[in-house]
């Protein structure tokens, strides 16, 4: 069974959607196959890697809702390795639906539990929020993964996230762990970014990843082309700092693991710098 990590935060604009969708392309980079599944209503993750909402006949609504088997519902993405369970807008809705359900909580772990295709990995992108589609994602996974945008409210919300987490493992999920925070958008030119990183290693110590992603003009623009920042831009600073947590990921879990250099799309793209 493939390990499944949460990417969780209640706060909005973190960089949760960009961490799920460069990390899991750069750990395909690294010979892995990984599942997406994109449990945000505002299917950033889909449109992230070029999936368009439109065109599709299911989504992660129809699984959750109408226990579709997620093998009828994954799709392929722009990313080799990469396998998707994409949102549609229906999803907002999901919520309001699964608040009389029987077992309301664990309909992603069932879910999950039924799926016949082998992957290294599942990641499942959560709304922002602590809602129902959290509480399921999270008494789902083994383990939560955690942006932590270096701006002065994070820490705020961060302890309120640590106390859900405390919650579902209680009454729900008893093994669910913290697999890490990662430290998104650092500008290097502000004390404040350095602050809020030095404060969050002095409470969290080691679950706090060495990498830290940049704010990156690239990171912001790759979305819109429907691609991995591995593939839009990889000599972006961006590129370079999510190869980099995914080598410090797979090091965590398996050492001595190396990242081989993503494929560019175009010469243009592979000579643009952040």
């Amino acid at each position: 069974m493939a390990q499944t990590i949460a990417c969780a935060n209640q706060k909005g604009g973190v960089g949760k959607t960009t961490t799920v969708v460069n990390l899991a392309s750069a750990l395909a980079n690294a010979a892995r196959h990984i599942l997406v599944i994109d449990l945000d209503p505002q299917g950033n993750a889909t449109s992230g890697f070029g999936v368009e909402r439109a065109s599709l006949a299911t989504s992660v609504y129809d699984a959750v809702i109408d226990d579709v088997p997620l093998d009828d519902v994954i799709v392929p993405t722009s990313a080799e390795g990469v396998d998707l369970v994409p949102a549609a807008i229906a999803l907002a809705g999901a919520e309001v639906e699964l608040a009389s359900a029987a077992a309301r909580e664990r309909r992603v772990h069932r879910l999950i539990s039924r799926l016949d295709r082998d992957y290294d990995l599942i990641l499942i992108d959560c709304p922002p929020s602590l809602g129902l589609l959290t509480i399921n994602a999270l008494t789902a996974a083994d383990a939560v993964l955690i942006p932590l945008q270096c701006e002065y409210y994070a820490l705020e919300g961060l302890t309120q996230l640590l106390a859900t987490i405390d919650l579902v493992r209680d009454h729900l999920n008893p093994r669910l762990a913290i697999e890490g925070v990662v430290l998104t958008m650092a500008d290097g030119r502000t004390n404040l970014s350095a602050e809020v990183a030095a404060e969050a290693r002095r409470h969290l110590g080691h679950l706090v990843f060495d990498t830290v992603i940049p704010r990156s003009v690239r990171l912001s623009e790759a979305p819109s082309h429907g691609l991995p920042i591995g593939r839009y831009a990889p000599e972006s600073r961006g590129a370079r700092a999510y190869a980099d947590l995914a080598t410090e990921f797979l090091a965590r879990h398996a050492p001595a693991v190396s990242l081989a250099p993503a494929p560019a799309v175009t010469e243009r793209e592979a000579g643009v710098l952040a």
